[in-house]
């Protein structure tokens, strides 16, 4: 079997992979000490100009953590999206499936982080992006363990998650935002919430409850992601809890997405949720440590040392 280095290790060519959908973006990431509060000028200490968006940062963090990736997004036939998919390129991501369309604008966001890792983002998505789904494909590559779809895109997420289902592997759903189909929980076979897209979706605030309220009504695997606070999650009809690796914190921009590629690639690879959702945190946890967004994502290496020296 061919072998090749990546990202300072050895890959087999024929490995895992997650077919990944979504929002790609290019961010302006600005370091500064508080968040801005007030309409005047502020000095930003340090600038980082990154791909961001939840499928691009997910599958940037596949790449990283040696799975092979395919990214579906829609981009314009512009400057932004030329680095995007130059970026996405370079870090060994498949983008045969990136769409660009001419006369409209790329995603793009301008990112401001403050000292304790906290951030406020700023985004454009051309509303004039269209919606249809008939230029995906019809089946995964080869090689595709599981799917990876976030919820910026309805129906491209369901069409995505339905290839899952027709292929037999997991469908995860990035819900970073409440879902805008109906269908899109139940089609998944994995759903990792936000908490404020679970209270959104719930209609409650404690995300046990919430999660608990969501569970009731599906057959698909549900979890919530909590930040600092952990991961809770479903098994045996009762809420469990796994707690967040203690670091501290730089810049949690990308964190989550980060979290959703590692999960998935992690399923893809055969590992069972409890063992997906640790591998997840750890690579979540590592990022949080570095400025920059998704330049921060760490390697397989950095993060088996990780679980390895915490002992889970």
């Amino acid at each position: 079997m061919a072998e090749h280095a990546e990202h300072g290790r050895l890959v087999s060519a024929i490995r895992p992979g997650v077919f990944c959908l979504g929002i790609a973006t290019l961010d302006y990431v600005y370091s500064v000490e508080t968040m801005p509060t007030r309409g005047e000028k502020y000095r930003s200490r340090a600038l980082a100009v990154v791909g961001g968006g939840c499928a691009g940062n997910a599958s940037v963090a596949i790449a990283r953590l040696g799975g092979a990736c395919w990214l579906a997004t829609r981009l314009a036939d512009d400057l932004p999206g030329n680095e995007i998919v130059a970026e996405l390129n370079a870090e060994g991501v498949d983008t045969r499936f990136a769409r660009r369309v001419e006369g409209r604008r790329s995603p793009v966001s301008a990112i401001v982080v403050d000292a304790q890792g906290e951030r406020m983002v700023i985004s454009y998505s051309d509303p004039a992006m269209p919606e249809d789904t008939d230029w995906l494909p019809t089946s995964l590559p080869e090689g595709a363990g599981s799917v990876l779809a976030d919820t910026r895109w309805g129906g491209g997420a369901l069409a995505a998650l339905k290839l899952a289902r027709a292929a037999g592997v997991p469908g995860v759903l990035d819900g970073d935002r409440r879902p805008p189909h109906p269908d899109l929980v139940g089609t998944a076979s994995h759903v990792a919430f936000s908490q404020q897209a679970l209270a959104e979706i719930s209609g409650e605030e404690d995300p046990r409850i919430g999660l608990a309220k969501v569970a009731a009504g599906v057959s698909t695997w549900l979890a919530v992601t909590l930040g600092k606070e952990g991961v809770l999650y479903i098994e045996g009809g009762e809420v469990r809890h796994i707690p967040a690796f203690p670091v501290e914190a730089v810049d949690t921009l990308g964190a989550g997405d980060v979290w959703h590629g590692a999960f998935a690639l992690a399923l893809a690879e055969g590992q069972g949720e409890v063992e997906a959702i640790r591998f997840a945190s750890a690579a979540a946890a590592i990022k949080c440590t570095r400025f920059g967004g998704r330049s921060g994502t760490p390697g397989r290496d950095e993060v088996e040392r990780f679980l390895s020296e915490a002992g889970r």
